[in-house]
């Protein structure tokens, strides 16, 4: 299926009211200026919905948990000490450390990590994971999908880990070993305040959404059920 048979495919199933998933992947070459970010870059790649790409790179992600988790820096020594004793969001330093280390997080070759609307993509190998910015009934629609061909109990999954993780880690190492679990992030309350109150993310790696566009005609997305669901989005 070709990018602009699926922009037709996705309007129709989900209705115009639905940004257009954002193309994560890591590259020689920027497909933007290289511009400073604000500390937190989820904020930035979530305007990329407006259309205009970013492009990430060692030097304009300033944040430590930005660094680790876009794949350009290691894990600052503070970051342990900061995600359990300041924000709290684990129990004790040593599990942060343990939990970073078994995501396997392995430092880009590439200097750019860029993130283009999907419309903008020249063809699907530009991408390594799509980004989906979603409301609840969205989100449903983007499950049901994914659940369709897939009985795995993490066909759709929650690790812990930022917003930035939650659009880039996952599913970049997923995509990495062939993977075919899909992601639902955006839960890091840090992050949260950057996206819209009623929004979470959604993100495939393009090693299951290529098997997911075989499947879009014959799910539940064109059907009575999530029809409802359509309109309701739309507010037809």
């Amino acid at each position: 299926m070709t990018i602009q048979e699926f922009i037709t495919k996705y309007t129709e199933a989900f209705g115009p009211a639905a940004p257009l998933p954002i193309a994560v992947a890591y590259r020689g070459t920027p497909a933007a200026e290289v511009r400073p970010v604000p500390k937190c870059i989820v904020g930035s790649i979530s305007k990329v919905r407006d259309g205009e790409p970013l492009t990430l790179c060692a030097e304009n992600v300033i944040c430590g948990g930005g660094g680790l988790y876009t794949a350009f820096k290691p894990m600052p020594e503070r970051v342990p000490v900061f995600v359990s004793e300041v924000e709290h969001y684990k129990q004790s330093k040593e599990m942060v450390k343990e939990y970073v280390e078994g995501l396997d997080i392995q430092i880009s070759p590439k200097p750019y990590l860029n993130f283009v609307r999907v419309d903008k993509l020249g063809n699907w190998d530009e991408a390594q994971a799509l980004v989906f910015f979603a409301v609840p009934d969205m989100l449903s629609g983007l499950a049901t999908w994914a659940f369709y061909d897939n009985n795995s109990p993490d066909a759709v999954t929650t690790p812990f880990g930022s917003g930035c993780a939650s659009i880039i880690t996952f599913a970049v190492n997923e995509n990495r070993y062939g993977g075919r679990r899909c992601f639902l992030g955006m839960l890091d309350p840090s992050a949260r305040p950057l996206v819209p109150e009623n929004e979470l993310t959604f993100t495939i790696p393009m090693s299951r959404f290529k098997e997911m566009l075989s499947t879009m005609d014959d799910s539940a997305l064109y059907q009575k059920a999530f029809s409802a669901l359509k309109k309701r989005m739309n507010k037809i």
